[in-house]
C-alpha cells in the first residue's frame, strides 16, 4: 500500500469533517479497481463494521464491497454475514449506505453473488416489518439492476421480476419496475 493510500485510511478516521470526507472519496476511487493491499486494511475494516461511529461503520462496509474483488483468499464469503448485518445498521443512513453499496460483493465471484442474492432475495420477501422497507425493496432492486448490468446473468433479472411480480401495491410494482426500464 501507497502512502497515499495509508494516510486517507488515517484521514478517513479525523474529526475534521472536510478532511475525512475527502479521504472517504479517495479510497473509494483508490478501490474502484483491483489492489494487492486489501488485506492490509480488512480485519481493520471489519472492525469498524461495530465502530460506535455511525460514518465508521457506513465507511468500513462500503470500503470491504469495494475491496471484494481484490479478495484472492475469498474471504468476504465467511464475512459477508457481518458485512450484512450493517445494512441493518440502526441509524438507517448508514444502513442505506451499505446496502447500496453491497451489490459490488457479487462482482467478486458466482458464489459471493449466489450468497449476496440469498440475502437480498429474503431481505425483499421478508423485511416488511422494517421501517422504510420500501426504500430498502428499492435499493434491493437497483443492487440487482447494476449486477445484471455487470454480469449479464439472466437469472438476476429473472429473479427481480418473480419479487416484482410478488408486490401488491401497484405503485410500488410500478416504482421497482422502472429500475428494469
Amino acid at each position: 500500500m501507497d502512502r497515499e493510500v495509508k494516510e486517507a485510511f488515517i484521514k478517513s478516521k479525523s474529526k475534521d469533517k472536510q478532511e475525512s470526507y475527502e479521504a472517504y472519496l479517495y479510497i473509494l476511487q483508490a478501490t474502484e479497481k483491483r489492489v494487492d493491499w486489501a488485506y492490509e486494511v480488512w480485519d481493520d475494516l471489519l472492525d469498524g463494521l461495530t465502530d460506535k461511529d455511525n460514518h465508521q461503520r457506513s465507511r468500513s462496509a462500503q470500503y470491504l464491497a469495494n475491496l471484494a474483488k481484490s479478495d484472492p483468499e475469498n474471504r468476504m464469503l465467511t464475512d459477508l454475514p457481518r458485512l450484512w448485518e450493517v445494512t441493518r445498521d440502526e441509524k438507517f443512513v448508514t444502513a442505506r449506505h451499505s446496502l447500496q453499496s453491497i451489490w459490488k460483493v457479487g462482482l467478486s465471484g458466482a458464489e459471493q453473488n449466489d450468497r449476496l442474492m440469498e440475502y437480498m432475495v429474503d431481505r425483499f420477501k421478508n423485511g416488511t416489518d422494517e421501517k422504510n422497507y420500501t426504500l430498502i425493496r428499492f435499493d434491493i432492486m437497483q443492487n440487482m439492476r447494476h449486477l445484471y448490468d455487470r454480469l449479464v446473468e439472466e437469472d438476476i433479472k429473472q429473479t427481480a421480476m418473480h419479487l416484482i411480480d410478488t408486490v401488491e401495491d401497484d405503485k410500488y410494482k410500478k416504482k421497482y419496475m422502472n429500475v428494469w426500464k
